[in-house]
C-alpha cells in the first residue's frame, strides 16, 4: 500500500474513533426507572437561604394543604441548611399560608421568654439564648435561629395586630419564673394556700443554670426524683382547684409545665428497666400534647422544629423511642397534621464526641451504597422536594421500603444509620445535595 495513503487512511479512523468516543460521552446514560420516577416527582428548590422568591416553595404549599400543624425536621442538630431552611420555609407560610407560630424542641418556659420578645420586645434574645440552650439544646443557640426571632420581632413591629409567636414544647427543664407565676397566682387568688404550694415546691425551682440544673437532677437518686413528682402532680390539682380568676388558665399551663418536667425524670434510667423508653414515650406524647394544646388555645397555624425523628410517624430506635411526636400528634389532628423528613447526601455539621464535650465540626461523605441517600442523591436537582403521597411507581414502592438512613443527634460518631422507610415515617421530604456546618454563637 502506499505509505501516504496509508498515513491518510490512518488519521482517517482515528479521527472517527475520537469523533464516536465524543459523540457517546456527550450523551448521558438514560436513568434507571427508580431514578427517572423521583425526578418525575422532585420540585427543585432554589435556595435553603430565607428572603428572596419563595415561588419554588409553592409545592410546599399544596403538601400542606390545610394542615394546622407542619412538622419540619432535620438529619442533624447541628447544620446550617437545616436551620436556615426552616426559617425560609417558616416565613413563607407565614405570608403565604397564614401561619403563626414557630415551635421548637425546647423547653415551654424557654420558649415563654422568647415569645415575650418576639411579641412585645421584652429582654435581650442574645441572653435569652445563653441563658436557655445549655446541655441539650445548645444545638439551638445558633446564628440562624438568632436571626429568626429578630425577623419574628421585626414582623410583630410591622403587624402588632396579627404577630407571630414563639412556642417551646419540651420538658425538661421549667425556668424559676414559671414557678414565681403560679406563686403570685396562688398569692392573690388562694393566699391560704401559698404555704402548701412552697412546701410542695421545695427543692425543685432552679437556682442553677439550665445544663447544671438538669445535670443535678439526673444525678438525683431515683426515689428522691419520684417523689418530687408527686408533689408537683399535687400541686397542679390544687391549682385546678383554686378559683378560676383572670389568669387562670395560664397558671394551671405553668403548673402543668412544672408536673411535666418533674414527672419525665420521674423514671429509673437504669439500664434494663426498660424505664428509659418509657420516659422518652413520656416525652414525646407531651411535647405533642404541648403543640396542639397551643394550636386549639391560640387559634394559629404552627410549623413545628424538631429532629426528623420526633416529627415522624415511625420510631428510628423503638428500643429507646417506642413512639414519637408526629405518631402522638397524628393521632389527634388526622391530616391537620402534615410531616415533613429532611435529609442529605454529604457535607457537615456541629456535634459533641460520643461522651460529650464541646461541639465541634464533623464531616460525612457520599451516602454508603445500599441507602436511602445514595438514591436520593442520584435525582438530578441538587435540593428538591418531594410528596411522598404522590409519587408513582416504581418510585412508590422504594419509599415504602426501609432501608439505612442517617439520623444524627446531637452526639457523633454515633451508632450508624436506621433503617427508615421514608413514606411511611413521613409525608413530604425535602433532600439537600451537600450541607454545611451550623455557626454555634461563641460562649
Amino acid at each position: 500500500m502506499n505509505r501516504a495513503l496509508l498515513a491518510t487512511t490512518l488519521t482517517l479512523l482515528t479521527l472517527a474513533t475520537t469523533t464516536a468516543a465524543t459523540t457517546t460521552a456527550a450523551t448521558p446514560p438514560a436513568p434507571d426507572p427508580l431514578t427517572a420516577a423521583l425526578t418525575r416527582s422532585a420540585h427543585p428548590l432554589r435556595t435553603t437561604d430565607p428572603g428572596g422568591d419563595t415561588r419554588d416553595l409553592r409545592p410546599l404549599d399544596r403538601a400542606v394543604g390545610d394542615a394546622r400543624i407542619v412538622g419540619l425536621g432535620e438529619a442533624t442538630h447541628g447544620t446550617h441548611d437545616f436551620f436556615a431552611l426552616k426559617a425560609r420555609v417558616f416565613r413563607h407560610l407565614v405570608e403565604t399560608k397564614g401561619f403563626r407560630t414557630f415551635a421548637l424542641e425546647a423547653p415551654w418556659s424557654t420558649g415563654r421568654r422568647l415569645d415575650a420578645y418576639v411579641v412585645h420586645g421584652e429582654g435581650d434574645p442574645e441572653r435569652i439564648f445563653r441563658e436557655e440552650f445549655q446541655r441539650d439544646y445548645f444545638w439551638a443557640d445558633n446564628t440562624d435561629y438568632l436571626a429568626l426571632v429578630r425577623w419574628m420581632r421585626a414582623y410583630n413591629i410591622r403587624h402588632p395586630h396579627d404577630p407571630v409567636r414563639f412556642l417551646g414544647d419540651d420538658i425538661a427543664w421549667t425556668g424559676p419564673e414559671i414557678y414565681d407565676e403560679v406563686a403570685r397566682y396562688v398569692a392573690e387568688h388562694s393566699p391560704h394556700l401559698s404555704g402548701r404550694l412552697a412546701r410542695l415546691y421545695r427543692d425543685l425551682r432552679p437556682t442553677r443554670q439550665t445544663g447544671a440544673y438538669i445535670e443535678d437532677y439526673l444525678a438525683t437518686p431515683y426515689a428522691t426524683r419520684a417523689e418530687r413528682a408527686r408533689r408537683t402532680t399535687e400541686a397542679l390539682k390544687l391549682l385546678k382547684r383554686t378559683p378560676a380568676g383572670p389568669g387562670h388558665d395560664t397558671a394551671v399551663q405553668n403548673a402543668t409545665a412544672i408536673d411535666r418536667t418533674a414527672r419525665q425524670y420521674a423514671f429509673a434510667f437504669e439500664k434494663g428497666t426498660g424505664e428509659i423508653a418509657k420516659s422518652m414515650r413520656y416525652r414525646d406524647d407531651m411535647m405533642a400534647a404541648n403543640v396542639a394544646r397551643w394550636a386549639g388555645r391560640t387559634g394559629t397555624k404552627v410549623l413545628l422544629s424538631a429532629h426528623d425523628a420526633h416529627i415522624g410517624y415511625v420510631p428510628v430506635d423503638p428500643a429507646h423511642y417506642p413512639k414519637m411526636q408526629g405518631a402522638f400528634l397524628r393521632d389527634r389532628l388526622g391530616d391537620g397534621y402534615v410531616s415533613v423528613g429532611v435529609t442529605f447526601g454529604s457535607g457537615g455539621f456541629m456535634a459533641t464526641g460520643p461522651d460529650g464535650g464541646t461541639p465541634r465540626p464533623q464531616t460525612v461523605g457520599p451516602p454508603a451504597p445500599g441507602s436511602n441517600e445514595e438514591t436520593l442523591d442520584r435525582v438530578r436537582h441538587r435540593n428538591y422536594l418531594l410528596d411522598l403521597r404522590t409519587t408513582g411507581a416504581p418510585a412508590r414502592g422504594w419509599l415504602h421500603t426501609a432501608r439505612p438512613t442517617r439520623s444524627i443527634g446531637t452526639a457523633y460518631p454515633d451508632e450508624g444509620p436506621s433503617d427508615i422507610a421514608l413514606a411511611r415515617a413521613y409525608d413530604v421530604l425535602i433532600h439537600l445535595r451537600e450541607v454545611a456546618p451550623a455557626e454555634l454563637r461563641a460562649r
